[in-house]
C-alpha cells in the first residue's frame, strides 16, 4: 500500500522478505486493490473494524434459504463449523438472523475463524473475525481434524451417497479443498437442491410449491466422478446427510435414506420420479420443521 523506510517493519511481521522480491510497485488508491471481488475495500473483511451483526441484510425465503435453514438446525452448541461454497453460503446469514452465530465458530477455508462469512462474490470473507490464516494454516487445521461439522454443496449424488462436485463432461472444475474438509470432518452435511438449471420455487403459508422443475437431475445412478466417497465414510462411522429445498436424505449401511419431506410436496411426483435410483423410504419420514417454510424468525435460538 506504501513504500516505508527500511528496518522500520517488524520482522515478525513481515512474510515476503526482500530476497525475493525484483519490483514494487505503490498502488495509487484503494480502488486498485480489489480485496474481494465486485469489492474496493470493506475495513469490516479484515478486521479493522466492528460492525452490529443485525444491521446486515436476511435473505429472501428462496429455495436457498430454505436449505440454509434446515441446515442450521444441525449446528451444535460450541461446534467448529466449516461453511463451503454456493448454498451453504446461507447457513451464515441464517444463524445471524436467528441471534445463533454466537453459539459455535463458523470458518471459511481462506483463513477466517469466527464472525459472520460472507456469500457470492465476497465469499472467503467474514465479516467480524476473530482471526484470519493464511490458508495453508487453515487446512493443516482441517487435516488435523479440527472440524465437528462442514456443510458444502451437492452438485451430482448418486445411490452410493457419492458426491462429484469436480467434473461435468469435459468441464472440470476441480476438488478445491472438498476432499480434505470431508475426510476430516466428524460429520459432513451436503446442501442443493433437488433439481439444477431453472428451478423455481414459492413458499405460501408455510406449503413449498414448484413453480418450475429444473432440466438436470442430480440424484443419479452413478456420479461422474468420486470428489467424496460415501462407502469410506461408512468405514469411518462419519455422520453424512444430504439437505434439499424439499427432502432430507441421510446415508446408511444399506443405502440413502429419504427422512424427511417438505410440506406441500408429493413424494413421487416432486421426489421420487425426479431421481435416477430409488432411496430408501424410511420408516420413520416426517415433514422438515415447518418454521422454515414461513417468512419470519424460525426462533431456533430457544
Amino acid at each position: 500500500e506504501k513504500v516505508v523506510k527500511e528496518g522500520t517493519l517488524d520482522p515478525r511481521n513481515v512474510k515476503i522478505p526482500r530476497i525475493y522480491v525484483d519490483y514494487v510497485v505503490e498502488a495509487n488508491c484503494e480502488e486498485e486493490q480489489a480485496q474481494v471481488l465486485g469489492n474496493a475495500y470493506d475495513p469490516a473483511l479484515s478486521g479493522e473494524v466492528k460492525i452490529v451483526a443485525d444491521k446486515l441484510k436476511s435473505l429472501k425465503l428462496d429455495e436457498r434459504k430454505i436449505i440454509g435453514r434446515r441446515a442450521a438446525m444441525e449446528l451444535v452448541k460450541n461446534s467448529i463449523v466449516n461453511i463451503g461454497i454456493g448454498v451453504p453460503e446461507a447457513i451464515s446469514s441464517v444463524a445471524n438472523e436467528e441471534g445463533i452465530g454466537e453459539n459455535f465458530i463458523l470458518t471459511v477455508e481462506p483463513g477466517p475463524i469466527g464472525g459472520i462469512p460472507q456469500g457470492g462474490k465476497k465469499f472467503g470473507a467474514a465479516v467480524n473475525p476473530e482471526c484470519i490464516f493464511d490458508q495453508p494454516t487453515q487446512f493443516d487445521f482441517y487435516d488435523g481434524g479440527g472440524l465437528d461439522i462442514a456443510f458444502l454443496g451437492l452438485a451430482q449424488v448418486d445411490k452410493h451417497g457419492n458426491i462429484n462436485v469436480s467434473k461435468f463432461g469435459t468441464r472440470v472444475a476441480g476438488c478445491g479443498g472438498f476432499i480434505n474438509i470431508t475426510q476430516n470432518a466428524r460429520k459432513v452435511v451436503f446442501c442443493g437442491t433437488l433439481t439444477a438449471k431453472g428451478l423455481v420455487v414459492n413458499v405460501v403459508n408455510g406449503i413449498l410449491e414448484i413453480i418450475k422443475e429444473g432440466k438436470e437431475k442430480k440424484f443419479v445412478n452413478s456420479v461422474e466422478q468420486i470428489t467424496f466417497s460415501g462407502q469410506y465414510s461408512l468405514r469411518t462411522n462419519q455422520p453424512v446427510m444430504y439437505i434439499t429445498e424439499r427432502a432430507v436424505f441421510e446415508l446408511k449401511e444399506d443405502g440413502l435414506h429419504l427422512i424427511e419431506i417438505a410440506p406441500g410436496i408429493d413424494i413421487k411426483k416432486d421426489v421420487l420420479d425426479l431421481m435416477d435410483f430409488n432411496p430408501i423410504i424410511d420408516e420413520n419420514l416426517k415433514l422438515m420443521d415447518k418454521r422454515i417454510f414461513y417468512d419470519e424468525l424460525m426462533g431456533i435460538k430457544e
